[in-house]
């Protein structure tokens, strides 16, 4: 099973041509990044056939459909680089993060420009927005999935495969099969209790009551490392197995890594203990908290994120003291 996601001979390209694409299992994730590329430039190409001074819903309908794009760079940010960097490629973590998020931006510039319907400036935009994406494809398929093949073993795009679902994709795409990276499957009971500061839970009790949360949390350890995050039914920023182990420094945009590096340092110093942050993204207020953990003896074992979507809360008015179901 783990040679299907093998590349017969890499040998002797450059790039990637229709002969590796053809030597990649249906759902390698390589193989999904390309039908991808091509369900996209479709779009762009629709989009580029219409008079939007006219055919304005055309366009908002289609421009939704192109602006799915912000999952692949999702994926790309959340399961693709963190493998890079565990074999030491940690360039595209900063560089093609940056690019993204210089695409990102001009995708909601678009939004904000068809919402007071300046259709001129739309005009003037697209083909910018365009031609930034037409350049990250010729750069994918240059550098990135060339060298990511190379260096990248089938168990870990087993893994990448297995992670990529949480985040989702730019175009109609389902895994129909979730692989198992061991050739033995070993399940554990969890009926042992763990004992906590007040009270008793097993392992079964602590997940579930985790992934209830109301909001995202992640544990990042003393040596800057991801250890956890809970996988709730709405999360505030995209999450996937491919964090965990990373190092947090390649978990956030590059324009925002001084200022968690500065939380570190403070945090690790023991000058500071917590960090607040609030902000309006894509018409949500988010309210982003940051917590030093240390033990009883003040050692320092890393930091809680805690982020959470705080409109409803901001919403909230008079008194609400009695249960209204069915009302």
């Amino acid at each position: 099973m783990l040679n299907s996601f093998l590349v017969a001979n890499c040998s002797g390209y450059t790039n990637i041509s229709d002969k590796m694409y053809n030597n990649l299992a249906p759902n390698h994730p390589i193989n999904i990044y390309d039908q991808e590329k091509n369900h996209l430039i479709q779009i762009i190409q629709d989009i580029e056939n219409l008079d939007i001074n006219t055919q304005t819903q055309e366009f908002f309908n289609l421009f939704n459909q192109f602006a799915q794009i912000k999952k692949r760079f999702s994926r790309k940010e959340n399961q693709l680089f963190p493998y890079l960097e565990k074999h030491g490629w940690k360039a595209p973590s900063m560089g093609m993060w940056s690019f993204h998020d210089t695409l990102r931006s001009q995708i909601d510039l678009i939004y904000s420009c068809y919402e007071r319907n300046e259709f001129t400036q739309i005009n003037q935009s697209l083909p910018l927005l365009f031609e930034g994406v037409k350049r990250l494809f010729d750069r994918e398929n240059s550098i990135l999935f060339p060298n990511a093949l190379n260096i990248i073993s089938a168990s870990e795009w087993i893994e990448i495969t297995n992670g990529e679902q949480e985040i989702g994709w730019a175009y109609p795409h389902k895994i129909t099969k979730k692989y198992n990276i061991h050739e033995t499957i070993i399940e554990e009971k969890v009926s042992n209790k763990l004992k906590m500061n007040e009270g008793w839970l097993n392992l079964e009790q602590v997940n579930l009551m985790l992934q209830t949360l109301p909001f995202d949390i992640t544990y990042v350890d003393e040596n800057d490392r991801v250890l956890f995050y809970n996988r709730g039914e709405e999360r505030v920023f995209p999450r996937s197995p491919g964090i965990i182990g990373r190092e947090v420094k390649f978990c956030h945009p590059p324009k925002s890594v001084n200022t968690v590096l500065s939380i570190l340092e403070e945090f690790k110093s023991g000058s500071e203990s917590n960090a607040d942050f609030w902000f309006n993204h894509r018409g949500k207020m988010l309210f982003i908290r940051y917590f030093a953990i240390r033990n009883h003896l003040n050692e320092y074992k890393g930091v809680l994120e805690v982020s959470q979507e705080v409109n409803h809360i901001q919403n909230l008015k008079g008194e609400q003291r009695l249960l209204t179901w069915g009302k």
